[in-house]
C-alpha cells in the first residue's frame, strides 16, 4: 500500500471517529463468514458502524482525531475492529449479546462519554451507562413526579369533600 493510500485511510478513519460520539475497539478474529455477516447485520440494525482497520493506521487516526483516547493505544494489538455509535451503551449491549452465542467479539477498549475504558472486564459497566437521552428522561420524570403528586392530592381531596357533602345532604334529607 502506498503512502498516499495509507494517508487517505487515516483521514477517513479520523473523520469517522470525529463524526461519532463514542467508539469501541473489539477483537472479532476467528468469526466465520456467516457470523461476521450476522454481526454486521446486527450493527446495521442498531445504527452502529463496524469498521476493520490496521492497528497502526487506527492509532494514527486516533492521534489526529478530536478525542483524547491515547489510553487505548496499548490494546491495539492483533485483529481490531472499531464499532462507532452516537449512543454510548448500544455497542456494549451488542457485544455482550453477540458474544454470548459466538464467543466473540471480545471488548478491547472503548471511548465513551469522554472516558477511556480498557479490557473486557469493563463491558458490564459500559452496558449500564445511560445515554444522554435516558438521563434527560430520568430528570424529566423526577421533575414531573412532585407535580403529579400535588395534582393527584388536590383531585382526591376534591372528591373527598364532594363525598362528605353528599353524605351530609343525604343525612339531612
Amino acid at each position: 500500500m502506498r503512502r498516499s493510500e495509507k494517508q487517505q485511510l487515516v483521514e477517513s478513519l479520523k473523520e469517522q471517529l470525529n463524526s461519532y460520539s463514542h467508539f469501541y475497539l473489539a477483537d472479532v478474529e476467528a468469526l466465520n463468514a456467516e457470523q461476521t455477516s450476522a454481526l454486521r447485520r446486527l450493527c446495521f440494525q442498531r445504527e452502529v458502524k463496524l469498521v476493520v482497520a490496521k492497528n497502526t493506521l487506527l492509532r494514527k487516526a486516533i492521534e489526529e482525531s478530536d478525542k483524547d483516547a491515547s489510553g487505548l493505544f496499548d490494546v491495539l494489538k492483533g485483529s481490531t475492529s472499531v464499532l462507532l455509535s452516537n449512543t454510548g451503551n448500544i455497542p456494549a449491549k451488542l457485544i455482550q449479546e453477540f458474544s454470548k452465542e459466538n464467543g466473540k467479539p471480545v471488548l478491547k477498549g472503548a471511548f465513551v462519554e469522554e472516558s477511556v475504558y480498557v479490557g473486557a472486564e469493563t463491558l458490564e459497566e459500559l452496558v449500564n451507562i445511560k445515554s444522554k437521552e435516558e438521563l434527560i428522561a430520568d430528570v424529566i420524570a423526577l421533575l414531573q413526579s412532585p407535580a403529579k403528586n400535588v395534582i393527584s392530592a388536590l383531585q382526591s381531596s376534591g372528591q373527598t369533600i364532594t363525598g362528605v357533602l353528599k353524605a351530609l345532604e343525604e343525612k339531612n334529607a
